[in-house]
């Protein structure tokens, strides 16, 4: 299957439980839009979040054609302020489900090397806008005891790598708060999952220059980690994509010397890098 194509949901989706809207963050394309064509088959309504508007109108042209409603957003999630935005966006309607997929790296450089305000702009899209998006979606899906909340992770969050001081650590930080908010919100109808992804084959990692063709590398397709990822919710809190499940585990090991550094040599065969 290529990450143009997109089938049913599963059987299993309960469609009603999650409706009538969805709000998905980097809604665009790669995973975002392959969640958006999954939801909108399910005939949920949708509001795309993403900042560069020419793809997030072309998911939506694509959307709207399966026969649902859509609104879209063109944002900076790393602003704050965009929290307020999407809220305000979709204030007259009732959302039943957050999927926040946005997420980058938006400053890959080594720590002393790196700008401190452009890390703060990795903090701010990965903990400071979807804790602020939970909190306002949440809240009304705990008191009408139904709803779901999917977070989008990464297995860069499981150990340390170089360039990734700050990513990996906002990636680690959001596994324990969705098992955290699954523990508080699992007896009030609802569901919380983190989806964690490993390489993936999207237009975003392609501008990075990840090597796709890199030997053994294991690569999954957008539209089958939305796949899973929609059959996962409701069995959380956590689900790695399948794909790379004995990454996660091998990235668990106790071992830390030996674990991050093994990483770090895979990744600089990934990213084309020679050791140094």
């Amino acid at each position: 299957m290529t990450s143009t194509e997109s089938t049913p949901p599963p059987a299993e989706f309960d469609a009603a439980r999650y409706g009538p809207w969805a709000v998905i963050t980097g809604g665009s394309e790669g995973v975002g839009r392959a969640f958006a064509r999954r939801l909108a088959e399910a005939g949920l309504n949708l509001l795309l979040v993403a900042r560069k508007p020419g793809p997030l109108a072309e998911t939506a042209r694509e959307c709207r054609e399966l026969g649902v409603q859509v609104r879209e957003l063109s944002v900076d999630l790393s602003d704050p302020a965009s929290a307020d935005a999407v809220a305000e966006a979709v204030a007259d309607v009732q959302v039943g489900l957050l999927v926040h997929n946005a997420g980058a790296n938006t400053h890959s450089a080594e720590f002393l090397d790196g700008d401190l305000a452009a890390f703060g702009r990795v903090i701010d899209l990965n903990i400071t806008t979807p804790l602020a998006l939970v909190a306002h979606f949440g809240a009304p899906m705990r008191e009408r005891g139904r709803g779901g909340i999917l977070l989008v992770g990464s297995l860069a969050g499981y150990l340390g790598s170089v360039r990734h001081t700050v990513y990996g650590g906002v990636k680690a930080f959001g596994r324990i708060f969705a098992e955290g908010l699954w523990l508080e919100l699992r007896d009030h109808g609802v569901d919380v999952l983190e989806l964690v992804l490993g390489v993936t084959r999207t237009p975003a990692m392609s501008r990075v220059g990840l090597n796709f063709e890199a030997p053994g590398l294991r690569v999954s397709e957008p539209d089958e980690v939305a796949a899973e990822g929609l059959a996962a919710l409701g069995s959380g809190p956590v689900h790695v994509v399948a794909r790379h499940a004995r990454l996660a585990e091998a990235h668990g090991n106790p071992d830390r010397t030996a674990t991050v550094a093994g990483n770090d040599a895979a990744m600089r065969r990934l990213m084309n890098r020679k050791p140094e």
